[in-house]
């Protein structure tokens, strides 16, 4: 496969570019900086530099010729401003909607959070707020398009080492953590079924095998 992962320097996108490549598979990450592209070439990774904030959806279909999938993973960060929480995870998940329709490529799988759907736990800030405001918002736009998307929503993420055992429910499951590379593996699961289209899927540490989760909701 030709998987094109917006948000390709992220830790997750990172992973997920190694795991495709080590399995022969052509991943290629969309970057905005330039100097990134040599961490995506040591993960195997073809770099192709796009800003996500100020790309048409002409130019981004472009770099999305002839891949077989796409994958959202790109995100603003804990340290940017609300606006930027509504440019990069909805604007920017949204455009690359756009993008695959106009591609004519059906498979789209979008990394959101766990808490989208639930109320704002107490005390939350403007930050959170916003990034579940933008989340939000992404899916219920994704969910719209005539696309084969699936929604996964990882708990609290970790650099652990990957357990290769998660729990993977829909709608939704008890709050937890997880590693990013056990998300990644899970990408790449997912990736592989596309029975899972139309779902949303909620991720944690857990006890089940990767393959045979997802092959539980296929």
């Amino acid at each position: 496969m030709r998987v094109v992962i917006a948000g390709g320097h992220g830790q997750i996108a990172l992973e997920l570019e190694r795991l495709l490549s080590a399995r022969g598979d052509s991943p290629v990450g969309l970057v905005r900086n330039p100097a990134h592209a040599d961490d995506l070439a040591a993960a195997g990774a073809e770099a192709v530099v796009c800003d996500l904030e100020s790309a048409t959806v002409d130019e981004l279909a472009g770099h999305l010729k002839n891949a077989d999938a796409v994958v959202f993973s790109a995100g603003a960060g804990p340290n940017s401003g609300t606006a930027r929480k509504d440019t990069v995870d909805r604007a920017a998940a949204v455009l690359l909607a756009d993008a695959a329709a106009l591609a004519g490529i059906r498979r789209y799988l979008l990394v959101s959070s766990m808490g989208v759907g639930r109320p704002l736990a107490a005390g939350s800030d403007d930050s959170w707020a916003a990034y579940m405001a933008a989340k939000t918002a992404a899916e219920d736009a994704v969910r719209g398009y005539d696309l084969d998307w699936t929604v996964l929503r990882p708990g609290g993420l970790t650099n652990d080492a990957p357990t290769g055992r998660v729990r993977l429910e829909t709608p939704s499951t008890m709050r937890g953590t997880v590693t990013r590379a056990d998300v990644a593996a899970v990408l790449l699961a997912l990736l592989d079924a596309p029975a899972t289209a139309g779902l949303t899927l909620e991720l944690i540490a857990g006890d089940h095998p990767i393959t045979d989760a997802v092959a539980a909701l296929s």
